[in-house]
């Protein structure tokens, strides 16, 4: 972590899990952790139907609710979708945008997340984007060409003040819930060459400024490690975010 250039973020995935009551006790059960967390930004992207309760039961509260998908247009005929201004109006200050399992079973390319990115920067709000490469791509060792290829093709077209807002997650997904997790020293390698493709892309400043997570299965058992490194600057995590004492002690290792 560097917090001098930019903000240290832990951001809990909660996917398809929790209903409205056991979002707004988890939030209430959290408090404390995310009270505590002066060099952290607490962050919780739940699913659509609990974002106006934990909205307000984190009033007062050093938490931050996010999305976990948004559309690119603004409204129209698109059943089942969310704008992000819909999302803008119920308070939601993060998206999460590109997630594998997105990618993966709602077939989404990089021409649509970076719509997605796009109408979310829009809204005024920030996205997280998802980068990260299979396992068959690690065993072929092409990881490198792969994720700088998401990430130039994810942020086209974007101003460097633009790029400032977004956070990035990489997230191998080989690692996604399965309990395997790149070596530190593995992931520190993917995202400093993140931080590289952007600074070659916006300026050293612009690269500075841009927080990267790390995302393939962080628990409290690892995160101090992992966040040890100069170019992770918080996680996404999965299954800890639905526990409050592992992502308590998440929070806890990233505001050592």
């Amino acid at each position: 972590m560097n917090r001098r250039y930019r903000k240290t973020v832990i951001a809990g995935n909660w996917k398809m899990n929790k209903t409205a009551p056991e979002a707004r006790e988890f939030v209430e059960k959290l408090r404390p952790a995310a009270a505590k967390a002066k060099w952290c930004e607490t962050v919780l992207c739940v699913p659509f139907t609990d974002i106006q309760t934990c909205v307000k039961a984190a009033k007062s509260a050093r938490i931050f609710i996010g999305a976990q998908n948004v559309h690119e247009a603004k409204s129209g005929a698109f059943t089942g979708e969310i704008s992000a201004e819909m999302l803008d109006v119920l308070g939601a200050k993060y998206v999460i945008i590109g997630h594998s399992e997105r990618r993966q079973y709602f077939s989404e390319t990089d021409d649509t997340i970076n719509a997605k990115v796009r109408a979310a920067l829009g809204a005024g709000m920030h996205p997280i984007l998802c980068v990260g490469e299979s396992r068959v791509q690690r065993d072929l060792s092409v990881q490198e060409d792969f994720v700088r290829m998401q990430v130039k093709s994810d942020l086209s077209g974007l101003t460097p003040s633009e790029v400032r807002k977004v956070v990035i997650a990489y997230e191998p997904i080989w690692a996604i819930g399965t309990g395997q997790t790149a070596s530190a020293d593995d992931a520190q390698e993917i995202c400093r060459m993140i931080r590289e493709t952007i600074r070659k892309m916006h300026g050293a400043r612009c690269a500075r400024a841009v927080s990267i997570l790390y995302g393939g299965s962080m628990n409290e058992k690892n995160a101090s490690e992992l966040l040890s490194k100069p170019d992770i600057d918080g996680g996404l995590i999965g299954g800890a975010s639905l526990d409050v004492k592992k992502f308590s002690a998440i929070i806890d290792a990233a505001n050592q």
